[in-house]
């Protein structure tokens, strides 16, 4: 089976800064619920594509990144894109042999445990909020 070719990692760490932009990009009020979680997807892709070349260390730092933009408590997000680094680096064996249905159903789960915990640390930090528009 022929490889895929090699992307620089200028191309990776590009990609994956203009995610943190458009994670943190201000919406309308109305839109927020409607943001899809860019960073995460990104951070997924990236992982699936090339699991050699970005892994958790990436994850942690885009997570203290998206800490320092947000002001929230510095390493939520960083245990947070970790975390999901390394469960993609779990499930990358098994995620090529995978249906299209089935792998966007892994990702929605991916991103589903990552909102979890994202709600968790929250409740924890005491910055809890009870609506369901997480």
């Amino acid at each position: 089976m022929p490889r895929a070719p090699v992307v620089p990692i200028l191309v990776i760490w590009l990609s994956l800064l203009l995610a943190l932009c458009l994670q943190v990009m201000p919406l309308a009020d109305g839109w927020q619920v409607y943001r899809p979680e860019w960073l995460g997807l990104m951070l997924i892709y990236w992982c699936m594509r090339t699991p050699d070349r970005v892994g958790v260390f990436h994850g942690f730092v885009l997570g203290i990144l998206m800490d320092l933009i947000e002001g929230t408590a510095l390493g939520q997000h960083a245990l947070i894109y970790a975390l999901l680094a390394f469960l993609c680096a779990l499930v990358y064996p098994r995620f090529r042999a995978y249906s299209l249905v089935q792998q966007s159903a892994l990702v929605l789960v991916l991103l589903g445990l990552m909102q979890l915990v994202a709600q968790w640390l929250r409740t924890i930090v005491g910055d809890f909020s009870i609506h369901l528009a997480f």
